[in-house]
C-alpha cells in the first residue's frame, strides 16, 4: 500500500496494466499523470503532444498495432480531441485505448466548467468515474480490459478533487503486454468511407446495448448499505468524489455507487429504487444521471437540492440535507474579511515587459490561455478577451476584417471609439497547440493584424512541461527546438521580429512599427521563464527615496516585488522577491530605481 494522489494512482495503474504508450497535453488538473508515468519509461513510452487531437491520434496508431494506450487531458482538451474520438468510437480499437479526462468543477484553473460525461452519450462509449485514488488505479485496469473486450475507446472521468487528493492505493506488479505489436491491414474495419462506415454505425448501437446489459451485473456499480436501520430508507445514487461526500453527510442512507456512469444499469436502478422510500441523485455539474432515471419513469430528486454549478463539497450536501429534512436553508457561514489578493505575474516574468509596452498603444489585445491571462487584471489591464487555446490570432483577424480598427487619421479625428490597432497575444506552447493555423489563416485571407508570441521556452502555467520549442521531450531526450520564426515564414509572414521583453524601449519601438504595418506581422518575445531557469534575471534593485517623487509609475508594472502598502509613502522593492528584471527602473521618470 502507498499513499498516492489520484493522478499518481492513474500513472501507476497504467504501468501495472501493461500500457505501452502514454501521451497527452498538459492541463490542470490532469498534468501530473504523465509527469508521474515517465518514471516507468524503461517499460513504456511517454510523450507530450502539441495538442490533444494529436495525442489521441498517436494513441489510435498504437492501438491499431495492438498496444495499450493511455491519453490524458483536461476537460477542454477533449473538445480539441473530439474529431478523432467520434470516428474512433465507430472503428473501435485493437489494443485498449483509455482517455483520462480531468474535469474542473468550480473552475479552479480553467476558462469554463463542463461535464465530460456528455461525451460518453455523444460518442456512445463507456464512461468510468472513480471515487478514490484506489479506484482510479483499479479503473485503469478495468477500463483497458473493457476497451479490448468491447473494442471501444473508454473515458475515465476524474475531477480536480480526485486528481489532487491522496488515499492509500494497493500496488500491483506490471502485467507485461502479451500481444505482438504488428499492424494487419483490414480496410473494412479501419477505413471509414461510407461503404464501410454505415455498417460500423449499426455495430456501435449493438455494442452499446451489450454494454448496458453488462452494467447490470458488473461489480463496478455496487449497492452499499452499511446503515443499521432496517426497512426502507433514503437511497442515494452517486459516483466519483460526490459519493465520498455523500457517505459522510448521509450516514443512514443506502447507496447505489456508480463506477460506470454511462451507460447506466436500468434494471439495477429500478430494483434499488423499489427498496428505498426516496431516491436522491448526487452528481457534479450536469444532471445526466437524474435526467436518465426520470426518463425511465423512476421518481427521484436531484437538482431540487443539489446545485449544478461549482464543486460539490460536504457543506453543499449539509445544506441540501437541511432543506430536505426541514425545508429551511442553513445560515451561510460568515467569511473573514480578508484583503483581496488578485493573482499577478511572477517577479521577473518576461511577459510583463510586453504588456507594459502595449500600454503605450490604443490597441485591442486578443488574449489566450496561459500565464499571460493575468495581464487582464489591474494594473496591466492589457488583455481584452480570452476564449480558448490558440483563439487569439483568429479573433484578432475577425475583429480586423469586421472593420473594428480605426487606423486612419480621419476616423480618429472624427472621434471613433474603435481601437487604432488590433493584435493577438499567446504563448509558445499555445502557439504550437493551435495557433499555427490561425496565423496561416490571417496570411491567407489578407489580414494585417500583429501576432505576439510570448516565447519563454516552456509550458509555464501548468508547471514547466516541455514543448516542441523547449529542446527536450517528456522523457528528457534532447531534440531540435522548433523555430516559431521559421513557422511564421513557412505560412507566409514577411514581417518577423524578435525582441527582448526586458528592454521596454526596444519592445515599444518594434510594436510601433509592426502594429502600424499594412501586412500581417509576427513578434516573438523571447526570454526564458525565470522560475524554470531557477535564476534571477539580474541583480536586485532598490528605490532611491531621495530621487523618488512618489509618482507611483513603477507600480503600474504590477510586480509583486514593488511594494507600497501606504499610498502616502514612497514605494520600496522587496529584495527577497526582486528578480532583477529592471522593468520598474525603466518605468521610473526620475531614474530613482537602480541596483
Amino acid at each position: 500500500m502507498e499513499l498516492l494522489s489520484g493522478n499518481e494512482a492513474i500513472a501507476r495503474g497504467a504501468w501495472e496494466a501493461g500500457v505501452t504508450l502514454a501521451v497527452g497535453y498538459p492541463g490542470t488538473p490532469s498534468t501530473e499523470i504523465l509527469e508521474n508515468i515517465v518514471q516507468y519509461k524503461n517499460d513504456l513510452h511517454a510523450e507530450w503532444a502539441p495538442n490533444e487531437k494529436v495525442a489521441l491520434e498517436v494513441a489510435v496508431g498504437a492501438s491499431l498495432g495492438g498496444a495499450r494506450a493511455l491519453v490524458t487531458m483536461k476537460h477542454v482538451g477533449l473538445n480539441v480531441a473530439a474529431d478523432p474520438l467520434m470516428t474512433l468510437a465507430m472503428i473501435g480499437v485493437r489494443g485498449g485505448v483509455l482517455l483520462v479526462v480531468a474535469d474542473d468543477p468550480g473552475m479552479h484553473s480553467s476558462q469554463n466548467e463542463q461535464d465530460s460525461r456528455h461525451w460518453g452519450a455523444f460518442a456512445k462509449i463507456p464512461v468510468l468515474e472513480p471515487a478514490s485514488a484506489q479506484e482510479a488505479s483499479a479503473f485503469v485496469h478495468y477500463g483497458l480490459e473493457l476497451s479490448e473486450k468491447c473494442k471501444t475507446p473508454v473515458i475515465l472521468r476524474t475531477t480536480t478533487r480526485l486528481a489532487h487528493s491522496r488515499s492509500l492505493v494497493e500496488l500491483r506488479d506490471r502485467t507485461a503486454p502479451t500481444r505482438e505489436i504488428n499492424f494487419v491491414p483490414d480496410q473494412p474495419r479501419w477505413v471509414t468511407i461510407p461503404l464501410w462506415a454505415r455498417k460500423m454505425r449499426v455495430a456501435v448501437e449493438q455494442r452499446l446495448a451489450n454494454l448496458s446489459a453488462a452494467a447490470e451485473f458488473d461489480d463496478i456499480n455496487p449497492v452499499i448499505d452499511d446503515a443499521p436501520a432496517a426497512g426502507k430508507k433514503l437511497g442515494i445514487v452517486a459516483g466519483g468524489i460526490a459519493y465520498q461526500h455523500a457517505r459522510e453527510i448521509f450516514p443512514d442512507a443506502a447507496f447505489l455507487k456508480l463506477g460506470m456512469v454511462y451507460p447506466l444499469p436500468e434494471e439495477k436502478i429500478r430494483r434499488f429504487a423499489a427498496d428505498c422510500v426516496q431516491i436522491l441523485v448526487i452528481e457534479e455539474l450536469d444532471a445526466l444521471i437524474e435526467t436518465q432515471i426520470k426518463a425511465w419513469g423512476i421518481p427521484c430528486a436531484g437538482r431540487e437540492f443539489i446545485p449544478g454549478i461549482g464543486e460539490i463539497t460536504p457543506d453543499t450536501l449539509r445544506r441540501a440535507r437541511a432543506v430536505m429534512t426541514t425545508g429551511k436553508q442553513l445560515p451561510v457561514a460568515a467569511t473573514p474579511d480578508l484583503p483581496a489578493r488578485p493573482p499577478v505575474l511572477c517577479p521577473g516574468c518576461p511577459h510583463r515587459g510586453v504588456f507594459v509596452a502595449l500600454k503605450k498603444f490604443n490597441a485591442a489585445v486578443m488574449g489566450d490561455i496561459g500565464c499571460y491571462s493575468l495581464a487582464a487584471l489591474p494594473p496591466l489591464s492589457r488583455l481584452n478577451s480570452i476564449l480558448c487555446m490558440g483563439g487569439a490570432i483568429g479573433m484578432a483577424h475577425g475583429l480586423q476584417k469586421a472593420g473594428a480598427a480605426s487606423r486612419s487619421a480621419a476616423s480618429r479625428a472624427a472621434g471613433s471609439s474603435n481601437p487604432q490597432y488590433i493584435c493577438g497575444v499567446l504563448g509558445d506552447s499555445t502557439f504550437f497547440h493551435s495557433g499555427i493555423t490561425g496565423l496561416m489563416n490571417t496570411v491567407y485571407n489578407g489580414g494585417n493584424t500583429t501576432t505576439i508570441v510570448l516565447d519563454n521556452r516552456i509550458t509555464a502555467m501548468t508547471g514547466h512541461q516541455e514543448n516542441p520549442g523547449s529542446g527536450k521531450t517528456l522523457e528528457g531526450e534532447p531534440v531540435e527546438p522548433v523555430s516559431i520564426a521559421a513557422i511564421g515564414r513557412a505560412v507566409g509572414v514577411k514581417r518577423i521580429s524578435t525582441v527582448n521583453p526586458y528592454n521596454v524601449a526596444e519592445t515599444v519601438a518594434v510594436l510601433a512599427a509592426e502594429l502600424a504595418a499594412d501586412a500581417p506581422s509576427l513578434i516573438i518575445s523571447q526570454a526564458p521563464c525565470p522560475l524554470h531557469a531557477k535564476k534571477a534575471v539580474g541583480p536586485a534593485v532598490r528605490v532611491n527615496h531621495e530621487k523618488c517623487v512618489n509618482c507611483r509609475a513603477c507600480l503600474q508594472a504590477g510586480c509583486p516585488a514593488v511594494e507600497s502598502p501606504n499610498p502616502a509613502e514612497k514605494p520600496t522593492v522587496n529584495a527577497a522577491l526582486c528578480a532583477g528584471c529592471g522593468i520598474c527602473a525603466q518605468m521610473c521618470p526620475k531614474k530613482a530605481i537602480g541596483e
